[in-house]
């Protein structure tokens, strides 16, 4: 692979290996995305070389392992092109077939095709798919046709041919002035303006200047960092490229989750391709613009998502965050003027700079353009990535491409903004979906984490949970969020213990606003929002949970209790046989009862009795039913079945 010296020669490479492509011949493409390779992707793409090299077609069709393309509810996915034949849920025994039928004898496997729910209608391309079909997918349109493993495939597709136009024919200023008309705002979760922010980190004093990629990405049931940069790791470094030039930066760093170690081994090799291209380093493609950069290993803090901490953590100390002003565009990384972005923000550079500004403003709404990747997660039937246009509806989210909620139960609550963010309720399903509508209802983009809840969440314990985890996520640093967030998750476990007080919610009202106005970075700051936000909206589950002892969602296990109701019972012994704690009394022909001091509230007895049944109840917020008397539980199987 030798170094490229000019555009010039750069074009020459492309068009080499876009002539050894045959546009007709077969590729299989196979999700090797983290989700999918956990669900057995790997063994798929083993048995497609294998079932390949076996029917003597290694010269005829090519395999590669891709990208994540998002449908994770569905992988592993396969696509097959040119016809763009999308299977989903390949097993490796799949593979024979899929060889002999759609290879050799161009007809399509009906049974692993999507298949609506609703009418039965097959569909065979993946752009027809609901999940798929309203989705605009600018930046992760491409994971499916990409090995991030090969730089060769992203240079098919037109790679760095835009970062070898922004060395050659425009100047670091237009560059800015680009980003800035573009008012592409930061998705790592604060959505400040992206040209603003590279403006003032060019025109801070000094002659070394850092660029970085904020890829920390700690949000519960967020992935949406590791899919672009693990999928695609090339289109994060050509945005850096361009972002490194603009401001005036000639080293870069990519700050990774450690546990990301498929994302970490992937940019590795990404990083090592682009040098031997001479795309990354001394001289690039003969424009005298020197750039190198280098992957560092996060070591599991969510704090360090916050850009002060991720920081001190680059230079080797604590993970802590630091008063602001100084900003890191004027004192960051060494105290030299620093540009941090995320992942997603990098990723839309090429984009911008290549199709201009004014296409990417004509998405979105008036203060949010271009569009947002989100991890849609929880209780939904289409879990995945999806990318959308800012000002999608949560309801088509939720419904048009998330397929709505499993077993037909009510839609209750979405989350977005992971920790910092907050729960918005049914009602406002018909919501736009941007930067500042998200933010009047309580909530915020963050970067992009979307967890759907149902009937049988409960709202006080998801705030719970929440503080749960941020108070082991806390660096301790400021005692308003040290101390702030302990006492808080204190008087939510003991309202979801039935220990709740009358002057609970006013406290926790008071702990919030300290919290928010004292704590020293956003994670202090946001930790009140789960509770602040479902508090808003479903203040009667917090009033019941401490007034009747009462969780609404049978989810509090010292608020609930289990019955078995002795006119359904049938003595089937079932429930009894299950219990873990051998708190089920009974016998053939015998009405079983649970004995209130073993049951450990499992609920088991309660999802192994049969729905025809449907003997076993649960009780909250009230008295269990007294037990029977011994000698009225005998009963005659007969005469109950009838």
């Amino acid at each position: 692979m030798a170094r490229l010296k000019s555009p010039d020669e750069l074009k020459k490479v492309r068009q080499d290996i876009i002539s050894r492509k045959d546009p007709n011949k077969p590729c299989i493409s196979i999700c090797a995305g983290a989700g999918c390779l956990a669900i057995g992707a790997s063994d798929v793409i083993a048995a497609f070389r294998q079932e390949i090299e076996k029917q003597g077609l290694r010269a005829d069709v090519d395999t590669k392992g891709t990208g994540c393309p998002g449908f994770c509810e569905r992988g592993p996915v396969v696509v097959i092109y040119p016809e763009e034949i999308c299977y989903l849920q390949v097993k490796p025994e799949d593979v024979p077939e899929i060889v002999s039928q759609t290879i050799i004898q161009k007809k399509v496997v009906d049974r692993l095709v999507y298949v609506d729910p609703s009418t039965g209608e097959k569909t065979i391309h993946d752009s027809d798919i609901p999940f798929y079909k309203y989705q605009e997918r600018n930046i992760i349109g491409n994971n499916i046709k990409v090995d991030p493993k090969n730089i060769d495939d992203y240079l098919a597709l037109g790679g760095y041919s835009v970062f070898a136009k922004v060395l050659f024919q425009m100047t670091p200023e237009q560059v800015v002035a680009e980003v800035k008309k573009s008012n592409l705002r930061g998705r790592g979760g604060g959505g400040f303006p992206t040209g603003i922010k590279w403006e003032a980190t060019r025109n801070a004093p000094g002659e070394t200047k850092y660029v970085i990629v904020n890829a920390d990405e700690g949000d519960p049931g967020a992935f949406m960092d590791r899919a672009v940069l693990e999928g695609n790791p090339h289109l994060i470094l050509e945005g850096l490229l361009m972002g490194a030039y603009a401001i005036g930066s000639h080293e870069g760093y990519i700050y990774v989750r450690q546990e990301y170690p498929l994302t970490v081994e992937n940019v590795g090799i990404a990083i090592r391709q682009a040098e031997d291209y001479g795309l990354i380093g001394e001289n690039i493609l003969g424009s005298g613009f020197d750039f190198t950069v280098k992957v560092h290993r996060g070591a599991g803090a969510f704090v360090c998502g916050e850009e002060t901490s991720l920081l001190r953590s680059l230079e080797g100390r604590p993970g802590e965050p630091r008063a602001r002003p100084p900003y890191p565009a004027v004192k960051g990384l060494w105290d030299k003027p620093t540009n941090i972005n995320n992942v997603e923000t990098w990723a839309n550079i090429p984009l911008i700079i290549h199709k201009g500004a004014d296409f990417f403003t004509s998405i979105g709404t008036a203060a949010s353009k271009g569009t947002k990747i989100f991890s849609l997660v929880g209780k939904i039937n289409n879990t995945g990535l999806v990318e959308v246009p800012m000002g999608i509806t949560l309801k088509d989210i939720i419904y048009k491409i998330g397929g709505g909620i499993p077993g037909g139960k009510r839609f209750k609550a979405v989350q977005t903004g992971g920790p910092s963010g907050g729960c918005i309720p049914a009602d406002q399903l018909d919501m736009q979906v941007d930067f500042d509508e998200l933010a009047k209802a309580g909530s915020i983009m963050g970067s992009g984490g979307m967890i759907v809840m149902d009937e049988d969440t409960c709202m006080v314990d998801f705030a719970r949970y929440f503080l749960n985890f941020l108070i082991d996520e806390s660096c301790g640093k400021c005692m308003p969020c040290r101390e702030g967030i302990r006492q808080m998750l204190k008087i939510l476990t003991d309202i979801c213990s039935g220990k709740g007080k009358e002057s609970d919610i006013g406290l926790l009202e008071k702990l919030s606003r300290a919290c928010k106005a004292a704590s020293l970075c956003a994670l202090g700051k946001t930790a009140p929002n789960p509770f602040l936000s479902t508090l808003r909206y479903f203040r009667d589950e917090y009033e019941a949970h401490i007034r009747e002892k009462r969780c609404p969602a049978y989810v509090c296990k010292a608020l609930i209790a289990y019955h078995i109701d002795p006119d359904r019972c049938t003595a089937c012994m079932i429930c009894l046989r299950q219990c873990p704690a051998e708190a089920v009394v009974g016998g053939r022909n015998r009405i079983h009862v649970i004995d209130q001091d073993k049951c450990t509230k499992c609920g088991t007895c309660y999802e192994v009795c049969p729905p025809r049944f449907g003997a076993v109840k649960k009780i909250s917020g009230g008295p269990v039913p007294a037990s029977i008397p011994e000698e009225a539980r005998i009963i005659v199987r007969k005469s109950k079945q009838k």
